[in-house]
């Protein structure tokens, strides 16, 4: 039980009404939680363990939001935060202003990033990072004397955040219709169309696909284009084999800015540091946050190469833009932190190994349950679907909630996963922190497996 809870020794009724009359919950739907107050009220993180104030534990499956890559409860991390609180609580990074924390984490993150990826401009979040290098690469173009190059394309089913640019990029309807007016100058293609891509005009997606938006749009007009390596909200979509090289081709064909958005795939996610290190690929903007402090710490970055950083420089004008929090000595205090114990415990390597148990144990899955297909999994991030009939390919009808029954099945059982039923896909995600052990994944798939048959009876 929290200390918190304790000292102002509130029942959990008592917080449940407090929260259900004065917090405006994010990505929630807002008639239901002011009906019913919040789903649960957490307590306690301890290791891959959640515990929520009625004392149930569960396993977080899902690491949150794909963010507590190193568990809960880490007292280095907590350490860290209150030793940098202690000496330098906060510092401005404007007008040339800086602090050690800030400066270290910069180097160290461009020590670790593929390529000539040398250049760091910090935030507070993975939707800023997005929306940062959105108009960092509108600024590229007018310094290069282009200013006509505005247009940024992204993919279907592509999710970049909730700030405005990084809402208007991001492919997944509910998202596009929730604001009545989107930011201009955004354009979505067809996800994962590798045969396009690659100059194949017979692919029914040609003109959907980046290559056909580039030609129809004018490529003088295209500023940049961003993808995520691996598509997470979406559904924990893979891209094909080349498709990654192949737009960075295309890229390069047309002078246009390639942005990696690598919120959820970077620092260790993937098995390698970085999604992209799967496919050997190097964009001019690698957006990071979630990982980078392991979600002790608001912090994200946009890591630029080193000829966008000389673009820049080579200009008189002010850079108009930047957050309070930009470089906030704490912040990068706990990401300096963050990596050195990834590096020193050789997490990211345990992603690797820990991921291939998590999949072999999830085709186990897919082996011995009927409604489980189409397992996909890279290091500690991976997705199932459940389909009414896979031999068929018949999906469960929208009013079933296949996938939001399933999820609430596993929480019984004290596993914590999430869902996307965007398209009826019915994709059940899982990414446990990367300190997971072997025998916790087995019990993952435990619990999963009893929470299907549970589900097969009840379907």
């Amino acid at each position: 039980m929290s200390q918190v809870y304790k000292q102002h020794n509130l029942t959990h009724k008592q917080l449940s009404e407090i929260d259900r009359k004065h917090y405006l919950h994010p990505t929630t739907p807002p008639k239901a939680h002011h009906l019913s107050g919040p789903s649960t009220i957490f307590s306690e993180g301890k290791g891959i363990y959640l515990k929520d104030l009625e004392g149930k534990e569960r396993i977080d499956g899902v690491s949150m939001l794909w963010n507590v890559n190193l568990g809960y409860g880490n007292e280095e991390l907590a350490e860290a935060a209150k030793q940098q609180m202690l000496q330098l609580s906060y510092s401005s990074s404007f007008s040339g202003q800086s602090n050690e924390p800030a400066i270290l984490l910069s180097q160290k993150v461009a020590s670790l990033a593929p390529g000539d990826l040398n250049v760091c401009f910090f935030t507070s979040g993975g939707s800023e990072s997005n929306d940062t290098a959105f108009k960092l690469a509108r600024f590229y173009w007018k310094v290069k004397g282009q200013p006509h190059r505005t247009k940024i394309i992204s993919l279907e089913q592509s999710f970049h955040g909730v700030t405005l640019g990084a809402t208007s990029a991001t492919g997944i309807e509910g998202f596009q219709k929730f604001t009545t007016s989107n930011a201009p100058n955004f354009l979505t293609a067809a996800a994962h169309a590798l045969k396009a891509e690659l100059g194949d005009k017979n692919d029914p997606n040609y003109a959907r696909s980046i290559r056909g938006l580039i030609e129809s749009e004018g490529a003088d007009t295209i500023a940049a284009v961003i993808l995520e390596p691996i598509q997470g909200a979406g559904g924990v979509r893979f891209p094909p084999d080349g498709y990654l090289q192949a737009v960075r081709k295309l890229c390069d064909e047309h002078g246009i800015l390639l942005i990696a958005d690598e919120v959820i795939c970077g620092f260790g996610r993937t098995g390698k540091m970085f999604g992209v290190d799967n496919w050997d690929m190097v964009p001019d903007f690698l957006c990071v946050a979630k990982g980078i402090s392991s979600g002790y710490a608001h912090l994200g970055a946009v890591i630029m190469r080193e000829h966008v950083r000389e673009a820049f420089v080579q200009s008189d004008e002010m850079m108009f833009h930047g957050f309070t929090y930009s470089g906030h000595p704490m912040a990068c205090a706990v990401g300096l932190k963050t990596i050195e114990i990834l590096e020193r415990d050789n997490i990211v390597e345990n992603s690797r190994q820990r991921g291939e148990e998590l999949l072999k144990g999830l085709k186990y899955l897919e082996s011995n349950h009927k409604h489980v297909t189409n397992v996909r999994g890279l290091g500690l991030l991976a997705g199932i679907e459940l389909l009414k009939d896979p031999e068929s390919g018949l999906s469960f009808d929208p009013s079933e909630r296949a996938a939001g029954l399933y999820t609430d099945l596993c929480m019984e059982l004290g596993l914590q996963l999430r869902y996307f039923d965007w398209k009826g896909s019915n994709t059940i995600a899982l990414a446990p922190p990367l300190i997971i052990r072997s025998n916790q994944i087995e019990e993952i798939i435990n619990r999963m497996s009893n929470a299907l048959k549970i589900f097969e009876k009840q379907v």
